[in-house]
């Protein structure tokens, strides 16, 4: 199998959410449904089938996140350096509106734009790729072509 490039607080993240499934929700849902068998005919029981339909979710959760965990990657951007690769810190600015954005580039089961961890296999990561500080770049989004400058590169 491919490796799943991530950082390290990334993959710190998806350790914690593991660690909660396992250690809180699995035990709380087994709970819901000891407690829904109690009430009898499972049949017409919308408790024991809402917590099964929890379990079930819960437990696949649990085996995708095992399976991202195995195959890691763990990258440290702090020990990068050059041109954008991944993990870098990217700051740009749009050159049609001057608005300036800053991303993360990380991997695609960390990623969040709305906390400026920009997926790897985004457009416009795979546009930043190998890109230096004072390089225009153009990316196709589904908005149309954008065109960016790139400001500054941090590994941190």
């Amino acid at each position: 199998m491919e490796k799943i490039p991530m950082t390290k607080a990334g993959f710190a993240a998806l350790e914690t959410e593991l660690k909660h499934l396992k250690s809180v929700e699995r035990p709380a849902i087994i709970q819901a449904i000891a407690e829904a068998r109690e009430l009898g005919d499972l049949s017409e029981n919308a408790e024991y089938h809402s917590a099964r339909e929890k379990q079930s979710f819960i437990e696949g959760r649990i085996k995708e996140l095992e399976g991202v965990i195995s195959l890691a990657d763990v990258i440290n951007p702090a020990s990068l350096s050059g041109s954008i690769k991944f993990g870098a810190t990217v700051t740009l600015v749009d050159e049609d509106t001057d608005e300036e954005k800053g991303w993360q580039i990380v991997g695609e089961y960390e990623a969040n734009i709305e906390k400026g961890l920009l997926n790897i296999k985004s457009p416009i990561a795979r546009a930043l790729i190998g890109k230096e500080e004072g390089d225009s770049v153009e990316v196709r989004t589904p908005g149309g072509v954008r065109s960016y400058e790139v400001l500054k590169i941090e590994y941190i």
